[in-house]
C-alpha cells in the first residue's frame, strides 16, 4: 500500500528542489519532470514575471515542459531557470531539435526584495543547486525555496505584512493523483476557506501598554480596500506580490485539457486569498500532466483548485518569524 505524503512529489515522476539564502531571505524551487509533462499554464493578475510561458499555451508546438521554476527576486530571479536548464541539458534532457536537446523550463517569480536584502537575487547557480537538491521525498515548507522571503497582507505597506512561504498538498483519488506546490506571496489575506477567518494577512497596528489586545491582529484587506475607495485613493500597495504554483496530476491529458486544469485551479487561489487576482499581483500557476492514468479533466480541475487552496494553508502554518516579521505561529 503507498504511504502518500500530501505533496506534489506523490505524483510519480515528480522531483522538488529548493536553494535558498536565509540571511538575503530569497530563494528558487524546481519542479523537477525530466520524462516530461504535458504542460499548461494559467497567468492571472496585473503584475507577472515569467519565461517560456507561451510555449505552454495550446496552440504552439512545444507539448512538454521537463521542469518548472518558481524563483524569489522579482524580474531577476527568472536568472535562476539558466541553471535548471543546464542542468537538464548535460543529462540528456530536453526537447530534441536534431542538433540537441532544448530543456523546456517555464518559470515565474515573485516580488521579495522588501524583505532580507534587496541586492543577492536567484541566479542560475541557485537553479542549477535546487535540481541537485530535488527528491520524490516530502518537500520543505515554510521559509524555504522560492518562500524564503515571500510575505502576504501588504496594503499597509510592508512592515506590516505577515511572513508566509511556500506549501504544498496533494488529494488521491486512487488511481489519481493530483498535488500542487505554491510560494504564497500576495497583496492580500489568506482566509480558510472552511470558516472564512483571516490566517495570514495585513496586520493592525501592536497595542501600547496599557491598550487592550484586539481580537485578532488582522485588518481585513478586502474592508480596507472600501474605506480607501470611498475617501477616493489608493492604498499604499505596491505591485510587489504574486502567488505563483504548480498543479501536477498524473492523468493523462491533452494540452487543452491541462491548460483548463490549470485555469480550474486558480478558483483555490480564490478561495484562499482574498482579494485575489489584482493588479498588484502576477498569479500564475502551471499544470504538468504525467499521462498515466485516464481520468476526467472536471475532476482532475476540482481536485487541482482544491490542492491550491491546501497549499496556500500549508505554506503560511509553515512559515517562521523573518525579516522582522511576524509569522501565524508567532501570532
Amino acid at each position: 500500500m503507498t504511504a502518500f505524503k500530501n505533496c506534489i512529489t506523490d505524483v510519480p515522476g515528480i522531483r522538488v528542489g529548493h536553494a535558498s539564502d536565509e540571511e538575503a531571505l530569497t530563494g528558487c524551487t524546481v519542479i523537477l519532470c525530466e520524462a516530461g509533462a504535458m504542460g499548461g499554464v494559467d497567468q492571472r493578475g496585473g503584475a507577472p514575471g515569467t519565461r517560456e510561458v507561451d510555449s505552454m499555451s495550446p496552440m504552439h508546438l512545444v507539448q512538454k515542459a521537463h521542469a518548472v521554476v518558481l524563483a524569489g527576486g522579482s524580474a531577476f530571479g527568472l536568472d535562476a531557470a539558466t541553471g535548471v536548464v543546464r542542468y537538464l541539458e548535460e543529462r540528456g534532457v530536453g526537447f530534441d531539435v536534431g542538433v540537441a536537446k532544448v530543456p523546456i523550463v517555464p518559470a515565474a517569480i515573485l516580488f521579495d526584495l522588501a524583505v532580507g536584502r534587496s541586492d543577492v537575487r536567484p541566479d542560475a547557480a541557485m537553479g542549477y543547486q535546487a535540481c541537485l537538491n530535488a527528491s520524490a521525498e516530502k518537500m520543505a515548507q515554510g521559509n524555504a525555496g522560492a518562500g524564503a522571503g515571500a510575505t502576504v497582507g501588504k496594503i499597509l505597506g510592508p512592515t506590516q505584512a505577515t511572513k508566509s512561504g511556500i506549501g504544498s498538498a496533494s488529494i488521491v483519488v486512487e488511481p489519481l493523483i493530483v498535488g500542487a506546490v505554491v510560494a504564497v506571496n500576495a497583496l492580500g489575506d489568506v482566509i480558510d476557506p472552511s470558516t472564512g477567518r483571516i490566517v495570514a494577512g495585513a496586520r493592525l497596528f501592536s497595542p501600547g501598554k496599557g491598550e487592550p489586545r484586539p481580537a485578532t491582529p488582522f485588518a481585513d484587506t478586502l474592508e480596507l480596500m472600501k474605506s480607501f475607495a470611498f475617501a477616493g485613493r489608493q492604498g499604499p500597495g505596491q505591485p510587489s506580490n504574486t502567488v505563483i504554483g504548480v498543479v501536477a496530476t498524473n492523468a493523462n491529458l491533452s494540452k487543452e485539457e491541462i491548460n483548463k486544469v490549470a485555469q480550474m485551479a486558480h478558483d483555490g487561489l480564490a478561495r484562499a486569498i482574498r482579494p485575489a487576482h489584482t493588479m498588484l499581483d502576477g498569479d500564475t500557476l502551471f499544470g504538468l500532466a504525467t499521462g498515466e492514468v485516464k481520468a476526467d479533466v472536471n475532476l482532475v480541475g476540482a481536485l487541482a483548485a482544491e490542492a491550491v487552496s491546501q497549499a496556500i494553508l500549508n505554506g503560511v502554518r509553515a512559515a517562521a518569524p523573518a525579516g522582522g516579521l511576524p509569522s501565524i505561529s508567532s501570532l
